[in-house]
């Protein structure tokens, strides 16, 4: 598990190899990345857009950027949490992602930036 606190916003993160959508012949290695967004702080948020910054080894930086996360734009209260999953595929099958989500504090108006920490990706291969 990965963690980072921004603006007493914490994002956790939970990566894993998925082995069975994924085709290594064919330099396709997939992972789910589990994550929960916990509003520490005293006020409602809304998460507005992301930015990921992925690092596949051998193969560069990809850089994804969008509207919310999973089709959603969650508003989420103080001391509640807002939890979903995704996917990304590597050609290596090793490598890492992090980035931000850009809030906004719905009692402030102000605009947050949270870090999503960095977390590494390991495809398990079995060698025969």
């Amino acid at each position: 598990m990965f963690s980072a606190t921004t603006f007493d916003i914490k994002v956790s993160v939970k990566p894993e190899y998925d082995p069975k959508n994924s085709f290594p012949s064919e330099n396709r290695f997939v992972f789910r990345y589990n994550i929960t967004i916990e509003n520490l702080s005293e006020n409602p948020i809304i998460l507005l857009k992301r930015k990921w910054l992925i690092y596949d080894v051998g193969f560069g930086f990809t850089e994804v950027e969008g509207d919310g996360v999973i089709g959603l734009t969650p508003e989420i209260l103080p001391q509640e949490q807002f939890n979903y999953f995704s996917n990304v595929v590597l050609r290596s099958g090793v490598g890492n992602m992090g980035g931000k989500y850009f809030c906004r504090n719905l009692l402030t108006k102000e605009y947050l930036e949270i870090n999503i920490p960095k977390f590494d990706l390991m495809a398990e291969v079995l060698s025969i």
